[in-house]
């Protein structure tokens, strides 16, 4: 091996990154000094930033205690404390939480509960998931064949399950026609949904999967007015359960603690991950209704799936610190309010700009469509890499943001995604969108498309 490479599998396996070495609120440092402000909490998972002292010394002092014991033997305080806060109150009616290591793992087990439920209920046809095109549940190969990402799903669609069917996704830019009104539009999906159904055979299908606001897949994508309502109606017409991915959109990124909230109905599983413990440890959670985990537990009694590392203490002890940060500082308030900040800004600065076509997001969650024609909303041609260029020139800028390519159909367009720390100050903003401006232009005129 050349002295130069690194035995660590990176996603280029082509280069090297630079080491993070130190961390500063806002700021990541690399081990040459460049401070890098972290403008999308690397995969909108840094809500508080980075070295909070409340969170290490709670993880400090839990792993005084104990580090880990598994749950086939133990439960654990922080793990128990964690999941009052989270379902004690019933949110929507989800009354128990589930404890995994991210994202990924959170939607497998609300595929899995899902399934059971409906075996423990003598239903076992329901075996058929419908999700959306253009949306991400992660990188298993359950929560793949959920997702809607075409570039991330066609190395492995051979291994994926055909018990997952895809819908066109509330993504007004690209998927409303030009003389269909919103309500429409909505009226049209839901349509969708409801053929989807009756084409599969409503008592064969066990859920829909969606995010309530479409992160890293499509950029920061809010659904359309009553849309939701129109799912919860579908699902509850056809005794289907609503599975609700809020691994990135969710715990108070865009505003309030779950996205749901804003779109007036609630799911019966909900996952959640990266804002649920900022980064600190490896956490994910599966929150369920008492009327699934009822019907598993007065069935066979225990929910078939498992995980070495389920309700980590260290991991659960550094959420919990997570959310009272969030709860006590208020930080939900300072979301909308930056949020708006956010907006009014990346407005300002691109709001006229002719390779930007869509400027759209929730809370501190905001993404920038890039196109080549802002008439015809042409994107850019793949080859060209712009979501790729603007990451480089961002960085070398000072300025971690989150661009990814196939915004528009899985192969073609480009987006930036902001998703800011919870604590980010009204001046944090102001540099975010100057220093993106500068990067945005900086790549365009690479490729020929300078102002």
């Amino acid at each position: 091996m050349a002295a130069n490479k690194s035995r660590v599998m990176h996603r280029s396996l082509r280069e090297t990154p630079p080491k993070a070495v130190g961390g500063d609120g806002v700021w990541l440092i690399a081990e040459d000094g460049h401070r890098i402000l972290d403008s999308s909490g690397g995969a909108a998972v840094s809500c508080l930033g980075h070295q909070h002292p409340r969170i290490l010394a709670a993880i400090a002092k839990q792993a005084s205690k104990i580090a880990y014991a598994h749950t086939g033997f133990f439960s654990s305080e922080p793990a128990e404390e964690l999941a009052e806060r989270l379902v004690g109150h019933e949110p929507g009616g989800l009354g128990y939480v589930y404890f995994v290591s991210g994202g990924s793992e959170a939607i497998e087990a609300s595929i899995k509960l899902a399934r059971q439920y409906f075996i423990e209920r003598g239903e076992r046809k329901r075996a058929r998931f419908i999700a959306r095109r253009q949306s991400y549940h992660g990188n298993t190969l359950g929560a793949l064949s959920a997702g809607g990402n075409a570039w991330r799903r066609e190395p492995y669609a051979p291994l994926l399950s055909p018990s997952f069917s895809h819908v066109t996704p509330a993504f007004a830019y690209h998927e409303k026609r030009d003389d269909e009104s919103e309500a429409a539009f909505v009226a049209r999906l839901a349509a969708e949904l409801e053929a989807e159904f009756q084409r599969l055979g409503p008592d064969t299908v066990a859920a829909f999967i969606a995010e309530p606001v479409v992160g890293a897949t499509a950029g920061c994508v809010p659904a359309p007015e009553g849309y939701f309502k129109a799912v919860r109606e579908i699902c509850n017409r056809h005794g289907a359960l609503l599975i609700l991915d809020e691994v990135m959109c969710g715990m108070g990124r865009t505003g309030t603690l779950h996205a749901w909230e804003q779109e007036g109905i609630s799911p019966d599983i909900q996952a959640i991950a990266k804002g649920l413990g900022g980064g600190y440890q490896p956490i994910g959670a599966m929150l369920a209704s008492g009327t699934i985990v009822d019907t598993v537990r007065n069935g066979s009694g225990a929910f078939q799936h498992g995980h070495t590392y389920l309700a980590h203490p260290l991991a659960c002890a550094a959420a919990l610190e997570v959310q009272k940060v969030i709860a006590e500082e208020k930080l939900l308030d300072q979301v909308k309010e930056r949020g708006r900040q956010l907006e009014q800004r990346l407005t300002e600065r691109f709001g006229n700009h002719r390779h930007v076509g869509d400027i759209r997001g929730r809370g501190l969650f905001w993404g920038l469509e890039l196109v080549a024609d802002r008439a015809t909303r042409q994107p850019f041609d793949p080859k060209l890499k712009l979501h790729q260029r603007i990451k480089s020139a961002a960085f070398a800028g000072g300025l971690g943001c989150y661009p990814s390519g196939g915004t528009a159909d899985g192969q073609r367009g480009d987006h930036v995604l902001l998703a800011p720390p919870y604590i980010a100050t009204s001046g944090d903003i102001d540099m975010i969108v100057e220093r993106l401006g500068a990067a945005v232009d900086s790549a365009l005129k690479d490729i020929g498309h300078g102002a």
